[in-house]
């Protein structure tokens, strides 16, 4: 089902080429203000760049392991070194005591240092004659880490930091190459910033469905997560319900290592604190599961206008109608 769809959106590898052509760069700005305005998000060539780039990826970690051998480019090793910064500005910006339990407000002095410090962090990932791109790209790094001023944390920012990856791709700074890497390294090493946040600030989850929501922060996991199980020969679905087998198998698989940050994070029952994935469990095969997944992303996240009012566009995601 992903290899159908794949084509209508950009893989890595010819993101770059295209590029070139035009390197009149903008500052994103919101386009959808309506829930009419709906139509023209699917029909565009950012609908199609985006899910071109998260099946892309879906493809390449099926079956692997996160300690698997892959390469490791210089412009990951930047990446890692800028969220290795967000991180070290956590451990910088302690919490503030302050009546009410969620929503620490230390969390936007975290943010005002990244909101300050964005462009010039994005320059020092991108390739010089790319530098012209800083500006336009660090929109969506500052878009995927929470909002400010409600101190909350969902899908939508977790999307501006895929979407932060894709315009790195476009401008050529990260390549097909780099596929294992932009998941295992970049994308874990976001998840761990993010987690720590969520923690330090207690962000509040943005839009969160409770209960009936896959999980109250992230997504993506759960898709590239679950293809990474794909014909695995032991672990199934009916599996990741059991802590025994979290445990010994988290480091090697992103699912599993977002069951156990919600096992952290929650008590009661698995079934109660999270029925959707609870209902996942019993679906026999992973490649269902992630099938399922991606359906469901499209459905809940990518075509719900509360989270798709918040999405920027510029020139390297465009609203522009997809290219026939």
């Amino acid at each position: 089902m992903a290899e159908t769809e794949q084509q209508s959106g950009s893989a890595p590898e010819d993101e770059a080429a295209e590029d070139t052509a035009c390197d009149t760069y903008m500052i994103p700005k919101k386009e959808i203000s309506m829930v009419p305005d709906m139509g023209k998000w699917k029909r565009s060539q950012a609908y199609a760049d985006y899910m071109g780039f998260i099946l892309t990826l879906n493809e390449g970690v099926k079956g692997k392991k996160l300690t698997c051998e892959y390469k490791v480019s210089e412009t990951v090793e930047k990446l890692l070194d800028l969220l290795e910064t967000l991180d070290r500005w956590i451990n910088e910006t302690p919490p503030v005591d302050q009546p009410s339990r969620f929503g620490n407000k230390a969390y936007r002095s975290w943010y005002a240092k990244l909101d300050q410090e964005a462009d010039a962090l994005v320059s020092a990932v991108l390739p010089a004659e790319k530098s012209a791109a800083a500006p336009e790209i660090a929109v969506y790094l500052k878009e995927s880490v929470g909002n400010a001023t409600r101190i909350d944390y969902g899908t939508g920012h977790e999307a501006a930091f895929a979407a932060f990856l894709c315009c790195l791709c476009k401008v050529g700074a990260l390549r097909i190459d780099d596929q294992l890497a932009i998941v295992f390294k970049v994308f874990n090493r976001y998840l761990s910033v993010m987690r720590k946040l969520q923690r330090i600030y207690r962000m509040e989850p943005a839009g969160s469905q409770g209960v009936w929501g896959l999980d109250d922060f992230q997504f993506l996991p759960f898709i590239w997560g679950s293809s990474q199980f794909v014909d695995h020969p032991t672990v199934e679905p009916r599996h990741f319900i059991d802590e025994r087998v979290v445990n010994e198998h988290h480091q090697d698989y992103m699912f599993l290592d977002c069951i156990k940050f919600i096992n952290e994070m929650k008590t009661g029952p698995f079934a109660e604190h999270s029925n959707q994935l609870w209902n996942i469990s019993a679906v026999p095969s992973w490649s269902k599961v992630n099938q399922g997944l991606i359906r469901m992303y499209k459905a809940e996240c990518l075509e719900k206008f509360p989270v798709i009012q918040h999405f920027k566009f510029g020139s390297l995601l465009s609203l522009q109608p997809t290219k026939p």
